[in-house]
């Protein structure tokens, strides 16, 4: 029955836990447990080995009320089925509890507050809604350290109500003591005024510890904005010096501007050739000593853009390095007067821009995954609730959205240049995810997806769930623009309690026709925050390495993951391009939400030690050029799921498709049209059918292996057949696929056998199973 001698932070800190006796029933009474409240989060446990894994119970302060019940008794609940009986060991220590609960209770209803309010405005639970520029990052900063100033400033607040509570009671006690004569009852008055005494204290105590974090966290602020100032000023210094050389250099070459054109008017007035000739070959000149003069200068300083395009069109030595940069200015006409007047001519399929609204059904997710913790995603009975209407298949089309770049990078003469495309293709695909809180369809084993845009963008996609535990969906485009794409995609996902964790696994190839370049990289990891307790965002991190096993170039690209105390960019993503001998020639630059841009290399050295003590490495560019912006979301988008122009259509019926394709999905197309209960009811249909199908073939394929074991001899072929060796417990294979080792990688993966789109052009599809 004693209080724990561990000592506990001040009921004014984050964090406060100790021993404290729960009413569990009629039989057993009070029983003594560990409490830890933190962020707005009461949890208990058995005892405190226990923290590291079992939890029984958490309520949240937010929506929870609060009462006194004796001098050692407290209730709190939440107003539904949770509710805690709780003793102290005295008054003193309930009185603590109860501060330290009404300070977390303040700070939860508060955050709570704000994040229903602003949305997804920049806050310590949430990343900001948008990546800016420099000025905006700052701005964010000063933001958020005002937010949190703020909300110490409510902390004394609070300490200061609770201040003025137990002062008054204090009051009533004084003035009862001196009402009394000196009887019996005077030993306890004397004792309850000692306890409203010693209250008080402790209340003081919260307080000047709250005063004592203002004043640090408003010091250390202080310090972080005058060095910001410095920087500022440093850098407005070397500004000035560097428009002074600019003005000097400016002024040399209107000198030599001058004396040129007197030269020429000499040339002129002497020569006896054309004047049309002469004037030409003159000009020339001109501009070959125009380029020479500011050449040095394109290292540090963007030139005028008409000069830059007149001198790279006469200079050959500078052709090569600017051509890449106009070029990407203007491909996009290029690609459109490559089109056949035929099939210009022909009126193109006109797609839905719009879905039904999402509706407003509320369901607690902690409800559902606290008894998940660790387990695979996958194999977590979920309702349609924390779905999108569309599977995984077409979530994997969906890395077609900018299909564009790849048939710019097909146009390339450069493999470096050609390299910015597909890495600025390879980020491309996340761009879709930054709103994108809801989990896509687990596609059943054999179901396909088919994305056939040929008339309007060249290409057809097929995709097929190859294997259902683990999930695997193999994936194949072909475009008539000169490129091919194919990957096997394996999902794997860990529940963590606060954030869950998906990391897909496999190799993503692209292959262009002109020079044969074969490009491989690999995607991130994904992240969903705030599972528990506030709004759900996701984020990207990771490095990715994309491989050109052709020339031996290289793009490697980091994903910065967000930090609450960075002062970069959020979502920044970064990169540089290097040949086979590591050289750098591109350095990639941008955000995985927004757009990327890219800058060819003149020169590059070593700067000084980072904070880690390794060299940084210092890349002199050109100007930098965008590769890459997102497109903006359809109108509404905030009620249809955050879709892109492209998602919305591709759930869209389709006459032709196979019986298998996710576009007859009957769960998912309930869904789609707002029947929730009705899809939940068709999702348990369709995986206790997959289930039976898979049980049935494990049974199959345990009689083969019994009976192929009972005969007397085996084929020496078998033993060395890989097909054989390899062979799952479960036989299924795939329709449209097939399994071989990928000669680049060395995987065991899935590629395209052919047929589909055959198959398709004769409407036969007998050899589809019926999984719908």
């Amino acid at each position: 029955m004693s209080e724990s001698k561990t000592p506990t932070p001040t009921p004014a800190g984050d964090t406060y836990k100790g021993w404290v006796f729960k009413w569990t029933n009629y039989i057993k009474g009070y029983q003594r447990r560990w409490f830890v409240l933190s962020n707005g989060l009461l949890s208990y446990y058995r005892t405190q080995a226990e923290m590291g894994h079992t939890c029984r119970g958490t309520i949240n302060l937010a929506t929870a009320t609060i009462s006194v019940d004796d001098a050692c008794n407290f209730v709190i609940s939440n107003g539904g089925a949770q509710t805690y009986h709780l003793k102290a060991s005295c008054e003193v220590e309930r009185q603590r509890w109860i501060t330290a609960l009404e300070l977390a209770k303040a700070k939860a209803a508060r955050m709570q507050a704000e994040s229903d309010d602003s949305g997804d405005d920049f806050s310590p639970s949430s990343p900001p809604t948008a990546p800016g520029q420099g000025g905006g990052s700052q701005n964010s900063e000063v933001q958020s350290a005002l937010r949190t100033l703020g909300s110490k400033v409510e902390d004394l607040s609070t300490c200061n109500d609770l201040i003025s509570k137990h002062g008054s009671a204090l009051q009533r006690s004084l003035s009862e003591l001196d009402s009394l004569r000196m009887t019996g009852e005077a030993g306890d008055k004397i004792r309850q005024v000692t306890e409203r005494a010693t209250l008080f204290r402790i209340t003081s105590n919260a307080m000047i510890n709250a005063c004592r974090d203002f004043l640090a966290l408003a010091q250390a602020h202080s310090r972080r904005w005058q060095k910001a100032l410095q920087a500022e000023r440093d850098q407005r210094v070397r500004l000035e010096e560097t428009l002074e050389q600019l003005a000097k250099q400016h002024n040399h070459l209107e000198r030599a501007f001058r004396g040129a054109s007197q030269a020429n008017a000499t040339a002129d007035n002497q020569s006896a050739s054309g004047p049309g000739k002469g004037e030409a070959s003159d000009d020339d000149d001109n501009e070959f000593f125009d380029a020479m003069e500011e050449a040095p200068e394109f290292i540090t300083v963007p030139a005028d853009p008409q000069f830059h395009k007149r001198s790279s069109s006469n200079v050959s030595g500078f052709n090569s390095e600017n051509c890449p940069d106009d070029q990407s200015l203007n491909e996009e006409p290029l690609a459109m007067n490559q089109e056949s007047p035929s099939q210009e001519l022909v009126p193109l399929r006109k797609r839905r821009t719009k879905i039904s609204d999402k509706p407003n059904y509320s369901l607690n997710l902690w409800s559902i995954m606290k008894n998940c913790i660790g387990k695979e995603l996958s194999k977590i009975p979920m309702p349609v609730n924390f779905n999108e209407p569309i599977s995984m298949l077409q979530r994997l089309s969906e890395d077609l959205e900018y299909h564009e770049l790849l048939d710019k990078g097909s146009k390339c003469q450069s493999s470096l240049e050609q390299m910015c495309y597909v890495a600025a293709f390879s980020v491309s695909s996340y761009s879709t995810t930054v709103y994108r809180t809801g989990k896509p369809f687990n596609p059943l084993l054999g179901e396909t997806y088919e994305l056939d845009r040929r008339r309007e963008s060249g290409y057809r996609s097929l995709c097929e769930q190859v294997s259902h535990h683990p999930p695997a969906a193999a994936h194949h485009v072909i475009s008539n623009r000169g490129w091919t794409l194919r990957q096997e995609i394996t999902v794997a996902s860990k529940f963590r309690g606060k954030y869950l964790s998906i990391m897909p696994l496999g190799t993503i190839h692209a292959i262009f026709e002109k020079g044969n370049n074969h490009y491989t990289w690999k995607k991130v990891t994904t992240t969903v925050h705030n599972i528990i307790v506030g709004k759900l965002w996701i984020d990207q991190s990771g490095e990715i390495d994309v491989v050109n096993h052709t020339t031996g170039d290289r793009c490697h690209l980091k994903f910065a993951p967000y930090s609450y105390f960075s002062r970069d960019v959020a979502r920044k993503v970064t990169g540089v391009v290097t040949d086979k001998d590591g050289k750098a020639h591109y350095v990639l630059s941008g955000t995985w939400d927004e757009k990327m841009e890219f800058s060819r290399v003149m020169q590059s050295s070593r700067g000084e030690n980072g904070s880690e003590g390794k060299q940084k490495t210092v890349y002199q560019t050109l100007k930098a050029r965008e590769v890459w912006k997102r497109n903006p979301l359809p109108e509404g988008a905030e009620t249809m799921y955050y879709f892109t122009s492209l998602a919305l259509t591709l759930n869209e019926l389709e006459e032709g498709v196979a019986p298998t394709d996710s576009r007859r999905r009957p769960d998912q197309r309930l869904m789609e049209d707002g029947r929730w209960d009705e899809a939940n009811s068709e999702k348990q249909r369709l995986e206790e059918k997959q289930r039976g199908v898979r049980r049935e073939r494990e049974r199959e394929a345990a009689s083969q292996r019994t009976s192929s074991q009972s005969e007397e001899a085996v084929d020496e072929d078998s033993l060395t057949d890989p097909s054989l060796k390899s062979a799952p417990h479960d036989s299924h294979k795939a329709l449209w696929f097939e399994r071989s080792e990928d000669p680049i990688t060395g995987e065991q993966i899935h590629i395209y056998k052919g047929g589909y789109w055959e198959a398709k052009d004769r409407g036969s599809w007998e050899e589809c199973p019926e999984i719908f």
